[in-house]
This record gives structure tokens, C-alpha cells and sequence, in this order.
């Protein structure tokens, strides 16, 4: 992977270069790890205007949910381990002989944005802007099977959730439990904090879980992912527990699911982030489900749960081929519950089979 990186690194320059820049410090971690191939905690990347160097407050340990960092880079420790890389990196950059320095504003403090300035007054800091974010849009194959491998572990611990006894377990118990399974086969850990909703907390987007238990003819919502070498996906799924489901679950059931299959169907090199958007949410709307519905049916993944594009109604821009999103539409009745389906899928073009499906677990309504 270090040509990948060095790669990556090297576009990056050159982007900067051509916008006026002689260096570029990068500091959120997904970013550094991105094009470091590995982010120890509080470490920052800076490019340029000679050779690349990762500065770290302390020595990087190659732990897994940090990645390890490529070889071909040059790290520096910081002689404190309280001090500040970023302060350390214009320090370095304006002594390299850089005029000017590109930096992630959205990820820095006011505070540290200053202290950079104070340290190095004659070095011109310019906004990077969101560059790097736009750079991991589009994966490489490799990427993606890191997030075909996170894809499988989540659905094995789904799968062996589904088989134990649910009725009078919490929903923080099971949320528990999942991240166990999660860990158990081979993932890093969770990609984002699991949700487990039931009864009338289903199909609620951003449920955290209570200690409601689970009682019988309860709709129960699954959202949970795993992150398997910094790569993120996501899964979502409705089931009712213990009895055949009724007539009003059997309906909104099959409208959520109905709006799913029209936003993956809408999944192509091309297609505009709204349009997808709009295929599912068209469905809920119809149905006179247009009031609660989440601002956007879905995102991209990646070594973030949450990354551009957003398929959402206002969202700019169109699909390439090779972009991972999800999928998850839902829809919850106050009071009753609800239900969301929610899948990862990468981009391909229709020559290649249409969308890839990465989260396998079944979309049938089943009772538990």
C-alpha cells in the first residue's frame, strides 16, 4: 500500500501547487490516515514543500483501529508529548523554506489556527478546504474490499443475533451483544454506536438503546456496522418478534421496503445524488409519510461512517462508478414504531451487473 499512499499523497500536492501552495498540513484522521495509511492519535501530515512527514505526539503503535503508517514516510515525535503537531508542523514548514501552507480549516480550532500563525508569522496559511474529502470519494478495489470483508462480519454477527432468544432482552443488552460479535469476528470494532430499537422506539433513525425490553409482536430495528481496517458500512433491518406480523406492520413493511429497492435500483455512474434521493422518499411521500422523514436516504462510507455524497433532496452533484453509499429509507409512527432497511452498496456501471451489494443479510419481513 505505499504506492497507493504515496500515490494519493502526490495528487494532493499537486493540487495544492496549482492552487498556490508550497506545502499542505492535513489534520482530521480519517484524512491522515487516508494518505499516511496510518493516523496514531493527535497525528498530523504535512506535504511538503520537502519531504513528507507525519508528526506524532507519541510513537505510533500499529494498532488496528489506527492503522499502521506507511514505511516511506518520514515521522517525527514531538519532543513533549503535550505539544501540538499542528504548531510543530508550520514550525517546520516555514524552516523548509515555505511560504505559504495549506490547511483543513473546518478541522481546526480558532484557538490552534492562531498558535500557528504566532509560531510561524511569516508562513501564509490558505484554506485546503474539503480536497482531501473529494480525493476519497471514489475507492479504489482495494478499498473496497476492505469494506466487503466489514459487510461480512456484520452480517455473521446479525445472523447469529437472530438465532438466540430476544423476548425480555434489552435493547442496550443486545446493542452489546452485537459489538461483541462484531469484535469476535475480526473486526475493529464498531463503525458507529449500534442502535436497537423496539415497540414503539423502532424505525427511529437515531435511537440510542434504553432498557425497554422486547416483548412479543414488537417490531425490532437493527442498525449496526463494522469497521474492518479503518473501513465503515452500515446495515439496517426490521423484524417482529414472536408472531406472525400484523396487517399494518405487513403494509408499512412493504413500503419501506418498496422505497429501498427504488433508491438501489437508482444506484449508477451518472445519476444525480438528488435523483436517488427522490426515487425512494417519491414512494413515503405518496403514501402520506412526507412529515418525519429523514433529511436524506442516504450517504457514503468509508473510513467514515458518514462521508459525501449525500443523497439527499438539495444535494449537488452526480454518481461515479466505484462510490460506496447507503441506502435506508424508514419510517416511524409515533407511539407504534416503525421500520428501516438500510444497505451498503458500491456504484458499478449497468456492463458490470448494476450496483454491488455488500450487506447480504435478508430483507424479509421475518418473525423471530
Amino acid at each position: 500500500m505505499s504506492e497507493v499512499h504515496a500515490v494519493r499523497r502526490g495528487l494532493l500536492r499537486d493540487r495544492c501547487a496549482a492552487a498556490g501552495s508550497a506545502a499542505a498540513l492535513v489534520s482530521r484522521p480519517a484524512n491522515v490516515r487516508y494518505l499516511a495509511g496510518g493516523a496514531p492519535p493527535g497525528a498530523v501530515l504535512l506535504l511538503g514543500p520537502g519531504e513528507d512527514v507525519l508528526l506524532c505526539p507519541r510513537a505510533p503503535t500499529g494498532e488496528p483501529a489506527h492503522g499502521r503508517p506507511d514505511e516511506a514516510l518520514r515521522i517525527d515525535l514531538l519532543p513533549v508529548a503535550d505539544g501540538d503537531p499542528v504548531v510543530a508542523a508550520a514550525g517546520l514548514a516555514a524552516s523548509a523554506g515555505a511560504d505559504s501552507l495549506a490547511v483543513e480549516e473546518h478541522d481546526l480550532t480558532v484557538a490552534r489556527h492562531r498558535a500557528m500563525g504566532k509560531a510561524a508569522p511569516r508562513l501564509r496559511l490558505a484554506d485546503l478546504g474539503f480536497t482531501v474529502e473529494q480525493q476519497r470519494i471514489v475507492k479504489d478495489e482495494e478499498e473496497i474490499g476492505c469494506l466487503r470483508i466489514a459487510a461480512e462480519i456484520t452480517d455473521q454477527a446479525l445472523g447469529e443475533l437472530l438465532e438466540s432468544i430476544l423476548v425480555g432482552r434489552t435493547e442496550r443488552h443486545l446493542a452489546l451483544e452485537l459489538e461483541r460479535r462484531l469484535v469476535d469476528h475480526g473486526a475493529d470494532g464498531p463503525a458507529f454506536a449500534t442502535s436497537v430499537a423496539t415497540g414503539p422506539n423502532s424505525g427511529q433513525g437515531r435511537h440510542r438503546p434504553s432498557d425497554r425490553r422486547v416483548e412479543e409482536g414488537d417490531f425490532l430495528s437493527v442498525r449496526l456496522g463494522a469497521s474492518y481496517h479503518g473501513y465503515r458500512c452500515e446495515i439496517g433491518r426490521t423484524f417482529v418478534i414472536g408472531t406472525a406480523p400484523a396487517e399494518w406492520q405487513i403494509e408499512l413493511y412493504d413500503l419501506v421496503f418498496a422505497a429501498q429497492r427504488a433508491g438501489r435500483e437508482a444506484l449508477a455512474p451518472g445519476a444525480a445524488y438528488r435523483d436517488v434521493d427522490r426515487a425512494a422518499r417519491h414512494l413515503l411521500e405518496s403514501a402520506g409519510h412526507g412529515e418525519g422523514l429523514q433529511p436524506r436516504t442516504g450517504h457514503g462510507v468509508g473510513l467514515e461512517i458518514e462521508e459525501d455524497p449525500q443523497l439527499a433532496p438539495t444535494a449537488m452533484g452526480k454518481l461515479d462508478a466505484c462510490v460506496p453509499v447507503t441506502v435506508e429509507p424508514g419510517v416511524h409512527l409515533p407511539g407504534r414504531g416503525g421500520v428501516r432497511i438500510d444497505d451498503t452498496l458500491v456504484v458499478r456501471p449497468e456492463a458490470d451487473g448494476g450496483p454491488e451489494l455488500l450487506t447480504m443479510t435478508t430483507k424479509e419481513l421475518l418473525a423471530l
